[in-house]
């Protein structure tokens, strides 16, 4: 399995199963059971998801041993802003059915995010987080985290994808190690980059699919990568990137699809 290590010694698998916009109840579930029969050792959810409680039945009835795998759930802005991240941190575990996450975020750098920060320090020291992190947090945010002296996260979850590549807060983090997962990492129905002619191109040489190839730029970069699917096909397809690696001509041509266009929201707007 590719794995990535956070600076605290825990792994992380690199490629993880997102589950944001699938229907709670038997979608969620079901998608859920087929990632981890596929492979997949990453859940990664949200209370805003609305599906914590169909993700923890799926890891509850899949089968598995809890430490084999890897749960991520993330505060929303409203318990942010509120200072009531202890209590928002218990309800999401509620929901999952576990007794720990493996990593909890902060959603966004809504107001009150250092002092949210802080709880989640304290939940990690008590043993109940294995890892903390951020989410959609710019160079600015992470620099008021320093400047507070407290505990770098260990993740930030941003948007990335070949049109969108994010590279100046990327190498602030590998510089900080602060390790990047991407979300929306196929570039959303926005960008259709699975239908762009050079993904198309370096996929016939590969004998793969574009969405593998997407998956495999991210691996590639040292990132981890959060694709999501209902579709059987698409999340077994999406997990099985292992058996080739994108070479250096590749990685240029690839570089050279970026016209940072987000399709998702814009951190800018918090101050």
């Amino acid at each position: 399995m590719l794995e990535l290590t956070m600076y605290n010694n825990v792994k992380i698998p690199q490629i993880g199963f997102g589950v944001y916009q699938l229907m709670r109840g038997k979608t969620t579930y079901d998608a859920v059971l087929e990632a981890l029969a596929d492979g997949y050792r990453h859940i990664d959810t949200a209370k805003i998801y609305g599906n914590e409680k169909s993700v923890g039945k799926a890891i509850k009835e899949c089968g598995l041993p809890r430490e084999q795998i890897f749960v991520t759930t993330k505060m929303w802005n409203s318990d942010i802003i509120a200072r009531k991240g202890k209590k928002a941190f218990l309800t999401s575990l509620k929901k999952l059915g576990l007794e720990y996450v493996d990593l909890y975020l902060l959603h966004w750098p809504v107001d009150g995010y250092i002092e949210a920060y802080k709880t989640l320090i304290e939940l990690y020291n008590e043993g109940k987080i294995r890892a903390i992190g951020v989410s959609n947090f710019l160079i600015r945010h992470l620099e008021e985290i320093k400047k507070q002296g407290l505990m770098l996260p260990m993740v930030n979850q941003i948007e990335v994808n070949p049109q969108f590549s994010n590279d100046e807060l990327v190498d602030y983090c590998k510089k900080n190690n602060i390790i990047v997962e991407s979300w929306s990492p196929l570039g959303g129905s926005r960008h259709n980059i699975l239908d762009n002619e050079v993904i198309k191109h370096i996929a016939d040489i590969h004998n793969v699919t574009p969405s593998q190839v997407v998956i495999r730029w991210h691996i590639d970069r040292g990132l981890v990568v959060l694709p999501r699917s209902k579709n059987p096909i698409h999340i077994k397809e999406n997990f099985d990137v292992e058996k080739f690696s994108l070479d250096e001509e590749d990685m240029k041509l690839m570089k050279s699809l970026n016209i940072n266009i987000r399709t998702g929201g814009d951190p800018e707007q918090y101050k």
